[in-house]
């Protein structure tokens, strides 16, 4: 069952969000990931922002895409926005996420890439490799995901064609 934490929006840094009132944010990780999702999740909570934990719940051997899946759907479905996703390289977890046809799901590992993920491709879900990245660097793509807005224009007609 998923965990749930409550809050909202409290740090003045996070006023320009993507966050939605009353929508947490959708996690889930593997084994690899679970480290950096905590980390994420301790951060998220810190700041008051909602969340909700689709798993791992520890460290034990386990296959992302039992995870992702129903991150995915929380995401597709409007009752999660926006999603973090962690796998030992991000790589796994984000072609599961991307098998939904309403996720755009962005594997970051540097901040540069999680800003312009936002701001060219809309990205719903942030997918980022535990194994590569620090706890730091992580919460840093996590603030940067979640602070950057779309910019739209001539990105638009390039998503619009994303769809099969």
């Amino acid at each position: 069952m998923p965990w749930l934490c409550h809050g909202h929006i409290k740090k003045k840094n996070m006023d320009n969000s993507i966050l939605k009132p009353g929508i947490p944010v959708a996690l889930c990780s593997d084994h690899a990931g679970y480290p950096v999702k905590e980390a994420v999740k301790r951060w998220l909570e810190g700041q008051g922002i909602a969340c909700k934990d689709f798993g791992t719940y520890n460290e034990e051997s386990c296959d992302y895409p039992d995870f992702a899946h129903p991150c995915a759907l929380a995401v597709e479905q409007g009752e999660c926005y926006p999603g973090i996703a962690v796998c030992g390289s991000g790589e796994g977890i984000n072609i599961t996420l991307n098998k939904h046809q309403g996720i755009r799901s962005a594997l970051c590992w540097r901040l540069a890439v999680a800003r312009l993920a936002r701001q060219h491709n809309d990205a719903n879900v942030l997918a980022m490799p535990g194994r590569f990245v620090t706890d730091e660097e992580a919460i840093a793509m996590v603030e940067a995901f979640l602070t950057t807005p779309y910019e739209g224009g001539r990105h638009q007609r390039r998503i619009d064609k994303i769809p099969v």
